[in-house]
């Protein structure tokens, strides 16, 4: 029970902007909270569906949410975005792209990369709602379960890819994925994601889509730099996010 509240604090303390107090920071615990990473998710998907409650146009409420969230973050998935668009868009071999990836400026690649991504995301949840962006939130963090299994290697030594990689066990990420599953498609069929009869479908279908994105990305960045980095990570979450919102402003 202990080793999972230091997972659940390190989880928290590493992919949010809330102070909490890390007592115990090894491989185990980063495994931890990188299987308890969905559950951070929903409470940033949460918090952040607040603007959209606020008087006037849905894109302002869409927004204002999508800044709180990135707020909450510290922006830091959205830097890995862009970190990682300027690592591949060099078109450089791995050693040489992940010294691209390690400068604090960002590209044109990058750039282009983050403006389009929050363009698209923006868009899209004017179009769907809170119980959308809830699961985007989710099916993000979700993607880091899944970056961290067996199998994964690190890109390079130091750093945050190279404390979580390889520290999820795939039945651990599986679990993960069929609680988050059911609860998509019960949020789904319970008429709560405004997306008609079709919600028990489209909901758990967007996030399989998010998360079949995410590695799908998670497998060409290992193709191409020897594994994951924490610039990787952050990728792979907005890569998800984006891909979710988009699928249920399809339906909606």
């Amino acid at each position: 029970m202990t080793g999972w509240a230091d997972g659940l604090r390190f989880a928290v303390g590493t992919l949010s902007v809330l102070p909490v107090r890390v007592d115990r920071v090894d491989r185990e615990v980063a495994g931890q909270a990188m299987v308890l990473a969905p559950v951070v998710g929903l409470v940033l998907g949460a918090v952040s569906c607040l603007p959209l409650a606020l008087p006037g146009s849905d894109l302002l409420g869409a927004a204002l949410a999508l800044g709180l969230l990135a707020l909450l973050t510290r922006g830091l998935h959205l830097d890995g975005l862009a970190d990682l668009a300027d690592g591949l868009g060099s078109g450089r071999p791995a050693a040489q792209a992940l010294d691209v990836m390690k400068k604090s400026d960002i590209g044109p690649f990058g750039v282009v990369t983050l403006v389009f991504t929050l363009i698209v995301q923006c868009a899209a949840l004017a179009e769907t709602g809170p119980v959308a962006l809830v699961a985007a939130c989710v099916t993000g963090r979700l993607a880091l379960t899944w970056a961290c299994t067996r199998g994964v290697p690190s890109a390079r030594p130091g750093g945050l890819g190279d404390m979580v990689a390889g520290t999820v066990r795939r039945g651990t990420a599986l679990a993960a994925t069929l609680a988050v599953l059911v609860a998509a498609l019960l949020a789904g069929l319970g008429g709560l994601a405004g997306l008609g009869g079709a919600g028990g479908v489209v909901l758990p279908l967007a996030v399989l889509a998010g998360l079949g994105a995410a590695v799908g990305l998670l497998a060409h960045a290992v193709r191409r730099l020897g594994g994951v980095t924490g610039d990787v990570l952050g990728a792979l979450v907005e890569t998800a996010t984006t891909v979710v919102l988009v699928v249920c402003a399809l339906f909606s």
